[in-house]
């Protein structure tokens, strides 16, 4: 089993920046990738970004997220700028083996270990 927890979550102006973090621990030969989806109050949870062989972003935050994943640490991280009041969501960190197909990961394919969530507000 693989256990994340994220950190890093808050309020920020729109155009500000904020960190968010997702400490990953247990069994990592068992992770290939890891990333963030986002949910709002009564929508479906999206795809934000996910590392592995390959990175991948949803078009909504490409330019203005980033991605990165330390694999001696066993942590990554999501850098957000430029944040708009759309952005607003809980943010979870996600970890697991991964997917090859063609936008698999916006289904989460593969990503079998999920933290319990990071709220970001982002005020107008």
């Amino acid at each position: 089993q693989v256990q994340v927890v994220e950190s890093g979550g808050g309020t920020v102006l729109a155009g500000g920046s904020l960190r968010l973090s997702c400490a990953a621990s247990g069994n990592m030969f068992l992770v290939n990738a890891m990333g963030w989806y986002r949910q709002v109050s009564g929508k479906q949870r999206e795809l934000v970004a996910v590392a592995s062989s390959l990175t991948v972003y949803a078009d909504a935050v490409k330019g203005r997220f980033t991605v990165s994943w330390d694999t001696i640490k066993n942590a990554v991280y999501l850098q957000m700028n430029s944040l708009k009041p759309e952005d607003t969501a809980v943010y979870y960190c996600a970890a697991g083996r991964g997917c090859t197909g063609h936008g698999c990961y916006n289904q989460a394919y593969g990503m079998e270990y999920w933290g319990k969530g990071a709220l970001v507000t982002v005020s107008s």
